[in-house]
């Protein structure tokens, strides 16, 4: 044996210099081919789209069948060096730091991705150019999302997770298996500063109530928080207290469906450290979710319908088809923490739609939100698409480009408003996946591309759904381990009481929010 060991560690080395010389040879672009017109199918489909100059690689298979490939991306202008790339299967991965350099040098040009196939005669065909056009408007660092299987009535795994938006690393906020599988729902940070940022929770193990980190505190209070939005002060957040049941359908697209059988809104003062009723928003005959503080800071939109039913339990109520929503909001001064009167902004009888998660611009000209047939939950509404409304004209047209036969929804912008980031199922109808698109000065959007991974085929492996996407403009400032250690933490609870005792001054009846959890 000890005669062979210097055989093998020579075969070994000589093993090792050969990948390495195979791996260091410059991919040569075929010189005998023909040309066809047509742009070759590739998935993700990152084609047409405008992206930012610090994204991740847009890593990518190329469908056609063929032999061999060769992929050669270079600048319009065909500045600097061109990336070549050759694969035998299609799969296309493409090296960060070559990458990185020529968006650094594209920026305000087209990137061209031209594609070379080989049939099983040796015969080389180049197909029509692929182009993206390369924005000098960065996009922020992270994206954080919830990540869960599309069930609807376990949440054995459910994660928090932040994404790099440059290099694609993932990496945990929250991991629910530390926590005795505690449910987490929305989180949201504040203007996408993670130094400010809340995550509502539940279980049986460890109670119910919200997580909220400001100035470098962890605090665990006995609020339940449901969809929030934080004053851009940071001082205080506006969230909702629902009682959100789910069901199903016996046919359709998407047999899952929502009703929220009632709705308030609240807000909670980190100064004095309580939660303080709205009056205007928690009228017992109307349902209030959604808030949004706009980014002065001067009024919260929120989505309000009239309770159409008596029975507040009854799952479904019987004119549950019947609820629509309307987008209004209410004027509010932080410094003297008071709010004026209520203004219809979109009214959901001039629309004959239901209208969802209004989201105002950083410049205050557009808000963008959902329009769905009826209902509260668009997530589970094949019908959801994104509009957007002129804040000062008031036309509303829908942004076609980015809709699809499937749901789209849950939609932010970045601070600098120039991207834009939604959940849609454009890719099949099951799973949601986050996907950014550009916005332009006048308000249109661009089309979207789906967030980039590293392995091309990571949409097609993962059974895993992504929801609630949030832009961040820096990682978690709180480790996963301290987030579920004070979840474990019963003694570290700061009792907060509700400012309402259900959904509305009426409703006595313990509120939950379960439908939250699911998508």
């Amino acid at each position: 044996m000890k005669r062979r060991l210097p055989v093998l560690m020579a075969m070994m080395v000589l093993c090792i210099l050969s990948i390495g010389a195979w791996l260091g040879q410059r991919v040569r672009l075929p010189g005998d081919y023909v040309s066809v017109a047509g742009a070759p199918r590739i998935e993700p489909d990152y084609t047409g789209s405008t992206i930012p100059y610090n994204i991740a690689p847009l890593n990518f298979n190329i469908r056609n069948k063929a032999e061999a490939y060769v992929v050669s991306i270079y600048p319009s202008d065909n500045s600097g060096s061109a990336i070549n790339l050759a694969s035998k299967s299609g799969s296309i991965v493409i090296d960060p730091g070559k990458w990185h350099r020529m968006l650094e040098a594209s920026k305000g040009k087209e990137l061209v991705f031209s594609i070379y196939t080989r049939d099983a005669e040796g015969q080389w065909t180049r197909h029509g150019d692929i182009a993206n056009h390369v924005s000098k408007h960065p996009i922020p660092g992270y994206l954080s999302y919830r990540h869960l299987k599309p069930t609807y009535n376990w949440w054995l795994d459910i994660d928090i997770l932040q994404q790099s938006l440059e290099n694609s690393k993932v990496s945990t906020i929250f991991d629910n298996a530390a926590s005795d599988h505690t449910c987490v729902n929305c989180h949201i940070v504040a203007a996408g500063n993670p130094q400010t940022m809340a995550m509502g929770f539940r279980s049986s193990e460890n109670g119910v109530g919200t997580l909220i980190y400001s100035d470098g505190e962890l605090k665990r209070i006995s609020a339940k928080w449901g969809y929030t939005s934080w004053h851009p002060s940071g001082r205080l957040a506006a969230y909702s207290i629902n009682k959100v049941r789910q069901f199903f359908h016996r046919t359709g697209l998407e047999i899952r469906d929502v009703v929220d059988l009632d709705s308030a809104i609240a807000y909670y003062s980190l100064e004095k450290g309580r939660a303080i009723k709205i009056d205007a928003l928690t009228e017992k005959d109307y349902l209030e979710t959604y808030p949004h503080f706009s980014p002065d800071g001067k009024y919260l939109y929120f989505c309000r319908a009239p309770i159409l039913w008596e029975d507040r339990n009854t799952v479904p109520p019987k004119r549950f088809k019947e609820v629509r929503y309307s987008i209004m909001r209410i004027s509010y001064d932080v410094d003297t923490d008071t709010w004026g009167e209520l203004e219809m902004v979109l009214s959901a009888e001039d629309t004959g739609k239901s209208l969802l998660i209004p989201r105002v611009s950083p410049d205050g000209r557009h808000m963008i939100f959902c329009m769905c047939n009826y209902g509260c939950f668009p997530i589970y509404q094949p019908s959801s698409d994104l509009y957007t409304m002129d804040l000062q004209t008031r036309q509303v047209r829908p942004l076609e480009i980015l809709n699809s036969p499937y749901s789209e929804s849950w939609h932010n912008y970045s601070n600098s408003g120039r991207w834009l980031v939604f959940s849609s199922k454009r890719q099949g109808g099951l799973f949601t996946r986050p996907h950014f698109s550009f916005i332009d000065d006048e308000g249109n959007a661009h089309k979207p591309f789906v967030l980039p991974q590293k392995d091309p085929e990571h949409y097609y492996k993962t059974l895993q759904t992504y929801s609630v996407p949030e832009f961040m403009v820096a990682p978690a400032a709180v480790s996963p381990r301290a987030l579920s250690r004070i979840v474990q933490r019963k003694d570290r609870m700061i009792e907060v009481n509700q400012p309402i005792s259900g959904a509305t001054k009426t409703y006595g009846a313990k509120t939950e929010l379960e439908a939250n959890d699911r998508e």
